[in-house]
C-alpha cells in the first residue's frame, strides 16, 4: 500500500510525464512492486522514453528531476554503474526518490517486472508481458576465485594496523559474498544483505560476528568468522574448483599476521 506522501507524488509525476510527448510510461519497482513499502521506503520511478530524444533526456535529466519543484539535492548513478539513475531528495517531506530514464527497447533486459503506472499506448505493457526478467544471481566460482585474496588482503591490513580499512574490507565481503550467497540458499534475491534480518533471522548471531569493533582481536575474529561461514556456504555447491592452496596458505598468513600481534 502506498504511503500518502508517495501517492501525491507519484501523481505528481504522471501528470508531467502526460504533458512531454517525450514520455511514454512511468512504472514502479523496489518496495512498491513487492508490496512492502513502508515509511522508511524510497520510490523507485522508471520513466521510459522513446529512443529518439535519447540525448537530451540524458543531458537533461537532473533538470527534468527538478521540474517537479521541491528538490533538495539530486545525483546521478554513475558511482553504481548506471549513469541512466537519478537519485533525488525531495522536501519539505523527506522523500527519496530514484528515477531511472529507459527506453523500451531497455526494458527488455530488466531484473523485475515493474508494475505499470501508466503508459502512452500499450507498447510497454507488450514488452513486458513478452520477456521476461533476469536477476544476477552470485557465481560460486567467480567468489572462489577472489575470496582467498580477499582474505590475505584482510590479513595484511590486519598487520599494518589500518583497522578501518579492514572494517571496511569486511563490509564488501559480507555484502558482496555472505548476503547473497545465504540469500539464494533461503530462496531469496541476492541483494548483498538487503533483508536479511527478516528473511533469515536464524543466521543474525553468526553474521553479527563478522562485524568488528575497531580492536584488532576484534578484526580478526571477525575475519575468522566471515571465512567459516563462507567455507559451510562453498560446501553447498560441489561444481566449485576449490582453490586449495590458495585457502592454506591464506588462512595460515592471517593466523601468522595475527600471532605476531598477539606476541607484541
Amino acid at each position: 500500500m502506498l504511503l500518502p506522501i508517495a501517492e501525491s507524488f507519484i501523481e505528481q509525476v504522471k501528470e508531467w510525464l502526460i504533458r512531454d510527448n517525450r514520455f511514454t510510461g512511468l512504472l514502479g519497482g523496489g518496495s512498491m512492486m513487492t508490496g512492502t513499502m513502508d515509511e522508511f521506503s524510497d520510490l523507485d520511478l522508471i520513466l521510459v522514453y522513446q529512443p529518439a530524444y535519447r540525448n537530451e533526456i540524458m543531458h537533461d535529466r537532473l533538470t527534468l528531476a527538478e521540474q517537479l519543484g521541491g528538490l533538495l539535492a539530486a545525483f546521478t548513478g554513475e558511482h553504481v554503474g548506471e549513469p541512466r539513475l537519478v537519485i533525488c531528495l525531495y522536501g519539505p517531506a523527506p522523500l527519496h526518490v530514484d528515477f531511472k530514464f529507459v527506453t523500451p527497447e531497455e526494458l527488455e533486459e530488466r531484473i523485475e517486472n515493474p508494475l505499470v503506472l501508466w503508459e502512452r499506448g500499450l507498447e510497454i505493457s507488450t514488452i513486458l508481458r513478452k520477456t521476461s526478467p533476469l536477476h544476477p544471481s552470485p557465481d560460486p566460482q567467480w567468489i572462489e576465485d577472489r575470496f582467498w585474496v580477499w582474505v590475505h588482503y584482510g590479513a595484511a591490513k590486519l598487520g599494518r594496523g589500518e583497522l578501518f580499512e579492514l572494517i571496511d574490507h569486511l563490509t564488501f565481503v559480507r555484502s558482496t559474498v555472505l548476503g547473497p550467497l545465504i540469500a539464494a540458499v533461503n530462496g531469496q534475491l541476492p541483494r548483498g544483505v538487503r533483508m536479511l534480518e527478516q528473511h533469515v533471522p536464524n543466521m543474525i548471531a553468526e553474521l553479527e560476528a563478522t562485524v568488528p569493533a575497531h580492536d584488532a582481536h576484534s578484526c580478526y575474529n571477525a575475519l575468522k568468522s566471515t571465512i567459516r561461514i563462507y567455507q559451510r556456504f562453498r560446501a553447498n555447491d560441489p561444481n566449485i574448483m576449490h582453490k586449495k592452496e590458495a585457502e592454506q596458505v591464506a588462512i595460515a598468513y592471517l593466523d601468522q599476521v595475527y600471532n605476531s600481534l598477539s606476541d607484541k
